[in-house]
């Protein structure tokens, strides 16, 4: 078990490499689409790259969320076969946001030795996440065309 500093340095050190070993400009939160990000997400147990859909306004929600489901089968068939899609996500503070993610399992941010596997993982989903969004971000953005 390691102390909380301790835990906050492994952190910052495998934030730090990971730059270091993809040193890009990512997507992130410059989507465009007001609550509409993209996120790195790894703890003792998995890594994960996720699209949160995450507007207040819940109609809006609901259209952004069911336009890239409508897209499924082309982002699995070209850029990640393994995505998983819900709809209604639980948050742990109970807000209900829509979640589009791909995740590696038996890593962990503790073992250093996962590092480069991890860093693997998050550089070739995000980029053909980021890939995918590019394609189809006008369609996403316009709210008149429906799904």
């Amino acid at each position: 078990m390691f102390s909380k500093e301790e835990a906050l340095q492994i952190k910052k050190d495998f934030w730090i490499a990971f730059a270091e070993a993809y040193p890009r400009k990512w997507l992130l939160y410059n989507t465009k689409i007001k609550d509409v990000t993209f996120k790195f997400y790894v703890d003792n147990k998995k890594a994960q790259v996720i699209l949160d859909i995450e507007p207040k306004d819940e109609e809006k929600r609901k259209i952004y969320y069911e336009k890239v489901e409508s897209l499924k089968s082309i982002l699995i068939e070209d850029y990640i076969e393994d995505i998983i899609f819900e709809r209604n996500y639980y948050l742990e503070n109970g807000k209900i946001i829509s979640r589009i993610w791909v995740e590696q399992l038996e890593i962990s941010i503790n073992n250093k030795n996962t590092w480069t596997t991890i860093f693997d993982f998050f550089n070739a989903n995000m980029d053909a996440f980021e890939r995918f969004f590019y394609e189809i971000e006008d369609y996403i953005k316009d709210l008149e065309i429906n799904t």
